[in-house]
């Protein structure tokens, strides 16, 4: 993890804003106030996976169900959606692979991970009374919806396939697979509406590290305090 500390430096790049300067191309650097927490490749990617699952929802629905038809409208009617959508879904199955390679060296779950995760840990996270709790950069609930993501993109992309190319398969596993992607688009939904909730109301400052891709301090010291220490050297790295 590389650790700076940038605090009257000029503008980089041409642009006014030094934290977002390095937020092009770096990350966990402390310029004045605020931390480099994503920067700008990673938050490429995750905004490309929102945007392709977003025009999978909206191009399945209406395949889905004749009740959600009007969302049709928005592509150019029915038929354009069911040519749109597997492609649509090819897409986000990209981008996934790509945001699983940007991010699973840090979604190892640690034995500080799993305190989090139990009632107790949890409850002091939301009640912001965990500034010494050994939390870093990404809580364990951040990490379970990372490998919830990728199983739901897998399973998404597998049932998918199958309901393509149907010819290509047994009626059973084609029967199995229409269940089975209904349900994985239904959990993942929930979990995207979880994770957008987390990320603006419920946490505010969260969402600006995916736009800006910096935090403030005070964000990183009361959500993630350990990976706080670490950026401005409080305290040596202790991951493994």
């Amino acid at each position: 993890m590389r650790r700076m500390a940038l605090t009257d430096r000029p503008p980089q790049n041409g642009m006014g804003d030094p934290a977002m300067a390095l937020a092009r191309r770096t990350e966990d650097v402390v310029v004045g106030d605020e931390i480099v927490r994503e920067r700008l490749s990673a938050r490429l990617v995750h905004w490309t996976v929102a945007l392709t699952f977003f025009v999978c929802l909206f191009t399945g629905l209406p395949i889905w169900t004749p009740y959600l038809g009007s969302l049709a409208n928005l592509f150019g009617g029915l038929h354009v959606c069911r040519v749109l959508h597997p492609w649509a879904g090819v897409a986000f199955a990209a981008a996934s692979v790509l945001m699983f390679g940007q991010w699973v060296s840090q979604m190892k779950l640690t034995p500080a991970d799993r305190e989090f995760l139990k009632p107790r840990g949890l409850l002091r996270y939301f009640q912001y009374r965990n500034e010494d709790a050994d939390v870093g950069k990404y809580n364990g609930g951040q990490k379970l919806l990372f490998w919830a993501a990728a199983l739901g993109a897998l399973g998404l992309l597998a049932t998918g396939l199958v309901m393509w190319f149907p010819l290509g398969f047994g009626q059973r596993l084609r029967e199995a697979s229409y269940l089975l992607h209904d349900v994985a688009f239904s959990l993942f939904f929930a979990m995207i509406i979880g994770h957008i909730y987390l990320g603006t109301a419920a946490e505010p400052g969260t969402f600006r590290s995916m736009i800006r891709g910096t935090v403030t301090k005070s964000w990183a010291q009361l959500h993630h305090p350990r990976w706080y220490r670490e950026v401005t050297s409080q305290r040596p790295k202790t991951d493994t």
